[in-house]
Order: C-alpha cells, then structure tokens, then sequence
C-alpha cells in the first residue's frame, strides 16, 4: 500500500486537535478514519525534541520508513489519516524496534475494522 502525504496546516492542525491518540515507546500517532482509500501520512518534531533539527529530522525519518515497511507487509489496512511525533527514544532504539511499534499500532487498528 503507497502511502500519501498529509497536505495542508489546516488537516494537521484539525487530527492533532480532534484525532485519537496511540502511544507507543518510540512515537506517538495521532490518527482518524479516512475517508478516502489509503493512508496518508504527516510527521512533525516540535523543537523541544531535541535541539538538533539534523537529529529531529532522522527521527522523522526513522519513524516514516518504519511505517512504509510494515504497511507492506499488511494487506487489509482501513483507510485513515496519521500525524507521526516521534520520541526521543527513536533515535538510538534499533530499526526492528520501530518497526514493531508501528506494527503494534496496525495491529490494533486492523482489528477494529
């Protein structure tokens, strides 16, 4: 499944307000259902994550990859919007790591289809 950027401050503003909240121990996912096919993804870092923007954006980075490769391995995933925070704890956690938290999360919400 390809996923989508989330577009706008406006779309953002309104799943980080009104969206479910999901935390895991290296990212917090704010989401709602979509009500359009296929997943679409948003990332933000606010600045007091760490100080560094290089290290914030890897985190991003990390956390976004993380999810690309699990939702390939999913095939019934319901359509919905996601706002990807990550923790600092995603920085030096292994790949596989971030992996299973997302794949937790999934998991979670395939089973509420």
């Amino acid at each position: 499944m390809k996923l989508s950027h989330l577009t706008g401050r406006k779309t953002c503003d309104h799943i980080r307000t009104k969206g479910c909240v999901w935390r895991g121990k290296t990212m917090v996912i704010r989401w709602i259902k979509g009500k359009e096919e296929g997943v679409y993804v948003g990332t933000y870092a606010p600045g007091t994550l760490h100080k560094s923007a290089v290290k914030r954006n890897r985190m991003r980075r990390r956390c976004r990859e993380a999810l690309r490769i699990t939702m390939q391995k999913h095939t019934k995933v319901p359509p919905m919007q996601l706002l990807l925070c990550p923790r600092i704890a995603s920085l030096g956690a292994p790949f596989p790591d971030i992996c299973a938290d997302i794949d937790s999360f999934i998991s979670s919400r395939s089973s509420h289809v």
